[in-house]
C-alpha cells in the first residue's frame, strides 16, 4: 500500500473568521498565503465575471431564435432537418461578436437574410463578412423577398455553395514547397 506524501504541497488555508485575522494551522514555518489567482464567483450559483464570455451574445441569439422573421422561418423549415445537401445548420448562432442567422459549422457556411435596414448599414454588414471570412466561414446572403418568393432559388444556391469546397489555404500550399 502507497503511503501519502503530505509534504509535496501545503495545506489549504482555512477561512478568516468573520471580522478576525486568518488563521494559520502550521505556525510561523509556513508562508502568508497570497490572494487566490482565480477571480472570485459571487453570489452561491457560482455566478460572477467571466470575462471571456462578455462579448458572446448568446442573450440576444436566444431572443432572436425565439422570435424569427417570417423569411426566417420559411428557410429554417427548409433548412433544419439535414435536408440541404445534408448539412446540419443552426439558427442564430454567435461567431465572436457577430449573430450568424444561420451556420452549418462543419461546412463553414453562413447564411444571411437581410430585411430592408440592411439597405443602410452596407459599411457594417461589409465588416461584418470581412470579419466572418477572416475567421474561415463563406457567407452568402439573401434579402427577406427573395425566400418569401423565391424559396426554391434561394434553396439551389445554397446547395451550390455547399457542393463547392472552399479552395484550400494558401499558407499550407506553401508549407509543402521547397
Amino acid at each position: 500500500m502507497d503511503r501519502i506524501d503530505r509534504e509535496r504541497s501545503p495545506l489549504p488555508q482555512p477561512l478568516p473568521p468573520a471580522g478576525g485575522e486568518p488563521v494559520s494551522l502550521c505556525g510561523a514555518e509556513c508562508p502568508h498565503p497570497q490572494a487566490h489567482p482565480l477571480p472570485q464567483a459571487g453570489g452561491d450559483r457560482g455566478e460572477g465575471p467571466r470575462p471571456f464570455r462578455e462579448n458572446r451574445p448568446t442573450k440576444q441569439a436566444r431572443e432572436l431564435r425565439l422570435n424569427p422573421t417570417d423569411a426566417e422561418r420559411r428557410l429554417w423549415r427548409a433548412l433544419s432537418r439535414r435536408q440541404i445537401a445534408g448539412a446540419r445548420f443552426n439558427r442564430q448562432v454567435p461567431v465572436g461578436p457577430y449573430i450568424a442567422d444561420f451556420a452549418a459549422r462543419s461546412e463553414k457556411l453562413i447564411v444571411e437574410v437581410d430585411g430592408g435596414q440592411h439597405g443602410t448599414q452596407a459599411a457594417y454588414d461589409e465588416a461584418r463578412t470581412h470579419y466572418l471570412e477572416a475567421q474561415g466561414w463563406r457567407v452568402i446572403r439573401f434579402w427577406n423577398t427573395d425566400v418569401l418568393s423565391n424559396l426554391e432559388g434561394v434553396v439551389a444556391t445554397i446547395e451550390r455553395t455547399l457542393a463547392e469546397r472552399p479552395f484550400p489555404n494558401p499558407s499550407r500550399l506553401r508549407e509543402g514547397s521547397p
